[in-house]
């Protein structure tokens, strides 16, 4: 038993401290923007924020969805078992979902404006049957997701804290929960950006703990002597020359593989994704899901490229937590490798720094998840099969119950996996066998006018039942059991894995030609409804056209709307190709072809590469979505400060929104100035005499 870096204290204090301080973050939050900004919290702002996100919060939004427990921890684990490769593996492995999936998201805006979740616009093409056929695989993969974080997480904070690992997995979501119960979708978007900001500051600091100012490390040089002397006295079975500094690694490219395969399905069937998709402006749902996957391949490379050598470096020293035993299979499949490396590396000051980073990867994601099956159960079980007239009153409450009521359920369940054992690497390498088959159905709803209801319903379940039989036989006859550790191995996993992905390429056009294309025309989605808030809006004494959420876009918005669309279609599909390929093939294969080993040189280059890169995520999900909303933060701070100074907040911030919206029409309608020029002018008339007629305040964010 290794004893625990810090006390139970600082354990409960970070996850109920930050859990109840994020909370109160976000009850303010909402208060402000509700005064100052006319949000009202309606069935749709709480599904959908408005649909008026912009491209920076969108990307950081991406990011912190993607970077769950397992990013920063798995990632670490398999580069400690297989080197360089494993960072690179787990990262390009995992971005191309996210630049493929930009194309899905834009073709999701046009094709249906006003959906909720992507399982409304199954229900619309294809009717009930197929409909209930992803809301099953919808539901298994957010449970899947949800049980990574909350078991993930919730072990490293025991292994960190001393603290009790079934408090841990309650109290973890607790916090979250209140704030997602508080600001709806548009909390989830405000606390995955402070989350991402300070993730990728303590990343940063690693990175230069390992690599510049370690009195163990210290330097690339150092690290790279440290690998290569480890490579002597334990060699990586299957490695070019068992070194850890090669991308020529067998067991590494089965991992690729299997790490292709499962986050296909986690992102193209995780609602949380098409919740973003649904929540961003038309015009930035492209580069805000671009942004967010260039910044997130940094993240899981340079964290694991960081803390999984650093520990194959260190695990000889007596400062690392096993020394001096190598770390068992077990806390490596449990994701300690990042822990230990970073008490190895700060002492308790890195126990804290990694108690931070896995809270705040844990809740961001978690909270996306919680909204993800509340749309869902609200909106494609109540208001579909059980109340078709609901409220918007009667949607808002349904959606509150339901994240209550699956914070709970998946806790429970994390329960019942820590008692039989089953670890978050585990279930990272299961998920694809279990949901994948689902995803060419799921894409081809949207981008293929053939595929009938019939390939739609039924490729998913004999993919399914085809992956298990794939997975298990060959579990029993690698092994002859069917035990954990078994059917956990490499070579299982990646036969389940591939066979649900690449099944349903058969079954897809054999069903169609089979029963006859559909030749689907589109028309039905358009027909999917928004709830009705008007109940919420009487309420609050305010028109609902007046809200954020409930602005009609007129006919020739629309069509502008939907030009911009279709040509974001054309060069989405241009750019997550070229991006595909380049990182699958173009940059790793002739490594990988040749069994280069790393010199010395280039492994201080790959370092800096990465450094740099995580600094550019900085700016792109971190200083960009400030920049971007920088409008609306001195309306809001100017209005809050004619508050507490004696004045109308409220009349200030009308003010302040009437003249830029005057100012961003008249440049509009003149050749003449610059737009920031006339917006700087209608600022400063707004901060006159106040002779400016108050209009509605739109949301900007």
């Amino acid at each position: 038993m290794i004893a625990a870096a810090l006390s139970q204290g600082v354990g409960y204090g970070i996850v109920l401290g930050l859990g109840f301080a994020f909370a109160f973050g976000m009850i303010l939050i909402t208060f402000i923007l509700r005064r100052y900004n006319g949000e009202l919290q309606t069935s749709e702002m709480f599904t959908t924020a408005g649909r008026t996100v912009k491209s920076g919060l969108v990307g950081s939004a991406v990011v912190s969805s993607w970077t769950w427990a397992a990013t920063l921890l798995q990632s670490s684990a398999v580069c400690y078992k297989y080197g360089v490769s494993g960072p690179f593996w787990y990262a390009s492995g995992a971005t191309v979902q996210i630049l493929l999936f930009a194309t899905l998201a834009i073709e999701l805006k046009r094709r249906a404006p006003n959906a909720h979740t992507y399982l409304e616009v199954i229900k619309a093409r294809y009717g009930t049957f197929v409909h209930v056929v992803f809301i099953v695989f919808a539901l298994a993969t957010n449970i899947l997701v949800s049980l990574m974080l909350i078991v993930g997480g919730s072990t490293t904070v025991a292994a960190l804290t001393g603290m009790n690992t079934i408090a841990a997995i309650y109290l973890l979501p607790l916090g979250v929960v209140l704030y997602t119960l508080v600001g709806g979708l548009k909390a989830t978007f405000l606390t995955d950006w402070i989350h991402t900001f300070i993730l990728l500051i303590i990343i940063i600091v690693f990175a230069f703990t390992a690599y510049a100012s370690s009195a163990l490390l210290g330097s690339p040089s150092a690290v790279y002597d440290a690998l290569v002397a480890a490579a002597t006295t334990h060699p990586v079975e299957g490695n070019a020359e068992g070194s850890y500094l090669t991308l020529r690694s067998r067991e590494g490219a089965i991992f690729f593989v299997i790490n292709i395969v499962g986050n296909f399905g986690t992102v193209f069937l995780d609602n949380g994704y098409w919740n973003k998709a649904i929540a961003a402006s038309p015009v930035h749902a492209l580069p805000g899901y671009l942004i967010g996957g260039l910044c997130w391949f940094a993240i899981p490379w340079l964290t694991a490229t960081t803390m999984g050598l650093s520990a194959l470096a260190l695990e000889s020293n007596p400062a690392f937590p096993t020394y001096p035993e190598r770390m068992t299979a077990a806390a490596v499949s449990e994701g300690l490798v990042l822990p230990y490396a970073a008490v190895a590396l700060l002492g308790k000051g890195g126990a804290v720094a990694t108690l931070l980073i896995i809270f705040m990867a844990v809740t961001s994601a978690t909270s996306a998840e919680l909204i993800a099956v509340s749309s869902i159960l609200t909106y494609d079980c109540y208001r579909t099969y059980v109340k078709p007239t609901a409220s918007g009153k009667s949607l808002i409450w349904m959606s509150h119950s339901i994240v209550v009521l699956y914070a709970l359920f998946i806790s429970s369940f994390s329960v019942g996996l820590y008692y039989a054992g089953v670890s978050m690497g585990y279930l990272y390498l299961m998920m694809g066998c279990v949901i994948s088959s689902a995803v060419v159905p799921a894409a081809m709803t949207l981008v293929w006018s053939g595929q009938n209801k019939w390939a739609a319903g039924l490729s998913p379940v004999l993919g399914l039942a085809v992956a298990l039989i794939a997975w298990l036989v060959t579990a029993k006859k690698e092994c002859g059991s069917l035990d954990i550790d078994c059917t956990g191995s490499n070579n299982p996993m990646l036969a389940g894995n591939v066979t649900a992905l690449l099944s349903p390429l058969i079954f897809v056009p054999v069903f169609t030609y089979g029963f006859g294309p559909q030749n689907y025309d589109w028309q039905s989605m358009l027909n999917i409804r928004r709830g009705d808030d008007h109940d919420l809006a009487a309420e609050a004494h305010v028109e609902l056209e007046q809200t954020a959420a409930g602005q009609v876009a007129s006919d020739a918005d629309m069509a502008e709307e939907q030009r911009k669309l279709t040509r974001a279609a054309k060069i989405s599909r241009w750019v997550t190709v070229i991006m595909t390929i380049a990182l699958l093939v173009l940059w790793p294969m002739p490594m990988y072809g040749s069994s280069y080993i790393f010199s010395k040189k280039f492994f201080t280059g790959w370092v800096v590469v990465g450094i740099l890169w995580i600094f550019c995520s900085l700016i792109g999900v971190g200083l960009f979505p400030v920049f971007e909303s920088r409008h609306t933060l001195v309306r809001t701070t100017r209005a809050i400060f004619a508050d507490l100074t004696g004045g109308d907040g409220v009349a200030k911030a009308r003010q302040i929104a009437a003249a830029r919206a005057d100012a961003i029409a008249a440049t509009k309608a003149s050749s003449e100035g610059s737009a920031d020029a006339a917006v700087i002018q209608g600022e400063q008339d707004a901060s006159g005499s106040g002779a400016q007629t108050p209009k509605d305040v739109k949301t900007e964010e």
